[in-house]
């Protein structure tokens, strides 16, 4: 299957599902979600597998065992693309009533993985390098984020000159597109592509200087 873009009939499915997020509304337009979400997502990832790495689609029920929130079925299609050996860096794409996002970057570090990035960011050299980094992805228009302790980290000072980033426990960069007559189209991969390429420097810095995780894997997931 080509990738065409994603439809209007997909972006309604969503609407409906925030409205109605049941089993009955599920099942009723399963065949929907199939052909004008998951289809088209199914088909985007696959065109950029050569270059961005091995896709996963995220399944569209919601984990509610320890949420509050018990509505069953997420209002998003999300997927995430790994490069074998590039360690924590992966690419992300979601689409939803609310258009499209694509990121890259890192999501969850372990803390072996957040010790190393810690370390790499407080020495001049590769804190230096990731400093820079930031500042071009943001002058492209994209977003830095990622979850961040409120003070400095212990044995670090408060006024060190990279203290936002070594406030990081993950970072990721990236954009969203609120919904417009390019979504039913190809030029989504072109967006994809260029924003992910614009991000590559991040994951190949989290290549270099955090790696995989040593600890072993959490069977809780």
């Amino acid at each position: 299957m080509s990738f065409t873009g994603f439809p209007d009939e997909g972006l309604v499915f969503f609407e409906g599902l925030e409205a109605d997020n049941s089993k009955p509304y599920w099942t009723q337009h399963k065949a929907s979600y199939e052909e004008h979400v998951r289809g088209p997502m199914l088909a985007l990832v696959e065109e950029l597998t050569a270059e961005f790495g091995t896709p996963k689609l995220f399944r569209p029920y919601r984990d509610v065992r320890f949420s509050k929130d018990k509505t069953p079925y997420k209002t998003h299609q999300g997927a995430v693309l790994h490069l074998e050996g590039a360690g924590t860096g992966a690419w992300y794409v979601e689409v939803s009533a609310d258009g499209l996002t694509a990121r890259g970057g890192s999501w969850r570090m372990q803390p072996d993985q957040v010790e190393r990035y810690r370390r790499a960011v407080d020495d001049d050299l590769p804190g230096g390098q990731l400093e820079q980094l930031v500042a071009k992805i943001r002058r492209a228009g994209l977003s830095v984020d990622g979850e961040q302790l409120k003070r400095a980290p212990r044995g670090y000072e408060p006024d060190h000159p990279r203290i936002e980033l070594l406030r990081h426990k993950s970072i990721h960069g990236g954009t969203h597109w609120t919904p417009e007559d390019w979504l039913d189209s190809r030029e989504v991969i072109d967006r994809v592509r260029k924003t992910w390429r614009a991000l590559k420097p991040l994951n190949d810095w989290l290549a270099d200087n955090v790696g995989a995780t040593t600890a072993p894997p959490d069977r809780r997931r």
